[in-house]
C-alpha cells in the first residue's frame, strides 16, 4: 500500500516544485492553521461578533479554496512548459529522503507551517481584539460613518460596540446584515453613498433583541428628575432652568411612559406615511384587557404596514446624537466647555455655528477666527485681560460645530430629528398632537402631567432645586 502511494505521489512531489503550487501550498497552511487558531470560538460558540464571523465563515474558506485552486494549476502548467521543451522525464524519483525534491518540499511545508503558527497567533489576537473596537467600523472600514462615529463618542453607548445594536447575535441576522451591506460597499469604494446617510429604520433589529438585553423592560422606576439649562442672548449669558419630573414607569400597564407604550400585554401598532416615520396617522392600542382602539389623523392616508412600537420609535437616536444648535450651546455653557463669564457669548455663539461652512476645515478657521474678531473688536479690555477665556470660548464653540455639523456628508443642524420629548422635533406629538381621535370621538391624550410634572419653567434658580441641594452652576 505505502508503495502505491509513493508511487503515484512521486509526479506530484516532481511537478508541484514550482511557484505557483508553492505559493498554493502557503495559502492552504495560512487558511488552515488561522482556522485552528479560531476553532475554539466555533466550538463554544462564540461567534456575535460579525468581523469574526466573516473571517471564519468567509474570508478563510476562501482562501484554503484558492491556495488548493493553485497546487494542481502551477502542476499543470508546468507539466505542459516540460512536455512542450520535451524535458519531461520518463520516470519519477521517489518519495523519500533521498529525493533532493521531496526533501526541499518537506522542509518548505514545515518551515512554513510554524511560520504561520507563529505570526498567526499573534494575529489572530490582535485581529480580535481591534474589531471589538468602535473605531473599527467608525473610522477603518466605514470612513462614511464618521458622523455616526462622533455622534457615538458623544452618546451615553460611548462602551457599547456598534455591532452589538446593529447586528446582535445569531447567525440569522449576521448574514442578513452583511448580505444588506454588500451594496454599501460598492457604494462607498465608487463614491456613490448617499449624504446625509439615511437612517436604517427598516432595517433595525427588534429592540428587544438588543436594546432590551442591557435595559430590562420589567424594571419599575418612579420618576427621573431631568434638569434643562438655558441660556439667554443677553449680555450676562444669563441662566434660567425648567425642571421636570418625567414619569418614567415600567413594569405594569398603568406606571409612566413606559407602562403605557410597552407594558406587559401592552400592544401599540402604527402605520407612517413616510419612510423615517415622522408623520404617523393612524395607531392602534390594545390594553391590558385586550380591547383594542384604533385612532387616526384627518388628512394624511397611512401605509399598507403596520409596526409594533418598541423602543427605537421614541428613542431614535439613543447611541448617535446630533443636537439642535441652542440645546448644544446651553450644554456646552452648562459643562464650562464655553466660558460663561464671555458678554454675549451666547448670541454670538449661535449665529456663528449657525452660518453655512463648505467644509469642516473653513469652519475650523472661520468659527474661532469670528469669536476672537469680536471680542477683540467689541471688548478690547476683556481681550486683553481675558484671552485664554477668549481662546477657549473659540475652542468650545468650534467643539460644539463639530459634533453636530458635517458639510461634506450633508448634515446640519436638525437633520436628524430626535424622537424623544416634543420640543426640538415633533417626537411625542406625531402621535399625542390631540387630532388622533377613535370613531367614539376620544382622542389620544396631550395632558402633559401624564408623561411630566413641571416643577419649574424657565426660572433662574428654582425652589426645587434649592430644596433638593442642587445649586444652579
Amino acid at each position: 500500500m505505502l508503495s502505491f502511494l509513493r508511487r503515484h505521489l512521486a509526479p506530484f512531489v516532481y511537478l508541484s516544485s514550482n511557484w505557483i503550487s508553492l505559493i498554493g501550498v502557503v495559502v492552504v497552511t495560512t487558511a488552515t492553521v488561522l482556522w485552528l487558531f479560531l476553532l475554539p470560538f466555533t466550538l463554544r460558540g462564540e461567534i456575535t461578533h460579525p468581523y469574526i464571523g466573516i473571517l471564519i465563515f468567509l474570508l478563510l474558506p476562501a482562501l484554503f479554496i484558492l491556495g488548493l485552486a493553485l497546487i494542481p494549476l502551477g502542476i499543470l502548467v508546468r507539466r505542459r512548459r516540460e512536455r512542450l521543451v520535451g524535458a519531461a522525464p520518463e520516470s519519477f524519483p521517489p518519495v523519500n529522503w533521498q529525493n533532493p525534491r521531496f526533501r526541499t518540499l518537506a522542509m518548505f511545508i514545515a518551515i512554513t507551517t510554524f511560520v504561520n503558527v507563529v505570526i498567526t497567533s499573534q494575529f489572530v489576537y490582535g485581529a480580535v481584539n481591534y474589531m471589538d473596537t468602535t473605531s473599527f467600523c467608525g473610522q477603518t472600514c466605514h470612513r462614511v460613518m464618521d458622523p455616526e462615529y462622533v455622534g457615538h463618542q458623544n452618546s451615553p453607548h460611548a462602551r457599547v460596540d456598534c455591532v452589538a445594536c446593529h447586528i446582535g447575535p445569531g447567525a440569522s441576522w449576521f448574514v442578513r446584515s452583511k448580505l444588506s451591506g454588500t451594496a454599501q460597499v460598492f457604494y462607498t469604494l465608487f463614491n456613490t453613498y448617499p449624504r446625509p446617510i439615511p437612517v436604517p429604520v427598516q432595517n433595525l433589529r427588534p429592540a428587544r433583541e438588543t436594546c432590551e438585553v442591557c435595559h430590562w423592560p420589567q424594571r419599575f422606576d418612579l420618576g427621573k428628575l431631568v434638569v434643562i439649562p438655558q441660556y439667554s442672548n443677553d449680555a450676562a449669558n444669563s441662566r434660567t432652568e425648567t425642571v421636570l419630573l418625567m414619569k418614567v414607569g415600567g413594569g405594569s400597564p398603568h406606571a409612566g411612559v413606559h407602562g403605557a407604550h410597552v407594558g406587559p400585554n401592552i400592544h401599540v401598532r402604527y402605520a407612517a406615511s413616510d419612510a423615517s416615520r415622522q408623520t404617523i396617522p393612524w395607531v392602534e392600542y390594545t390594553d391590558a384587557t385586550g380591547h383594542s382602539t384604533v385612532y387616526t389623523a384627518p388628512g394624511e392616508k397611512p401605509a399598507q404596514a403596520t409596526r409594533e412600537m418598541d423602543c427605537i420609535d421614541c428613542h431614535n437616536r439613543p447611541s448617535h446624537p446630533f443636537q439642535p444648535a441652542d440645546r448644544a450651546l446651553n450644554e456646552a455653557l452648562s459643562a464650562g466647555n464655553i466660558p460663561v463669564s464671555l458678554p454675549f457669548i451666547k448670541k454670538q455663539a449661535l449665529e456663528i455655528v449657525q452660518r453655512s461652512y463648505l467644509s469642516r476645515e473653513e469652519a475650523a478657521r472661520k468659527i474661532p477666527s469670528a469669536i476672537d474678531a469680536f471680542y477683540r473688536q467689541n471688548y478690547p479690555d476683556i481681550y486683553r485681560q481675558n484671552h485664554a477665556q477668549v481662546k477657549a470660548a473659540a475652542e468650545g464653540v468650534l467643539q460644539v460645530y463639530n459634533n453636530n455639523v458635517f458639510p461634506q456628508m450633508r448634515l446640519t443642524w436638525g437633520t436628524y430629528p430626535n424622537n424623544i420629548g416634543h420640543m426640538d422635533s415633533p417626537g411625542c406629538f406625531r402621535c399625542h398632537d390631540g387630532n388622533h381621535a377613535s370613531s367614539q370621538g376620544t382622542a389620544i391624550t396631550q395632558d402633559c402631567n401624564v408623561c411630566h410634572n413641571l416643577l419649574a419653567v424657565q426660572e433662574p434658580m428654582p425652589k426645587i432645586l434649592t430644596d433638593l441641594g442642587i445649586g444652579a452652576k
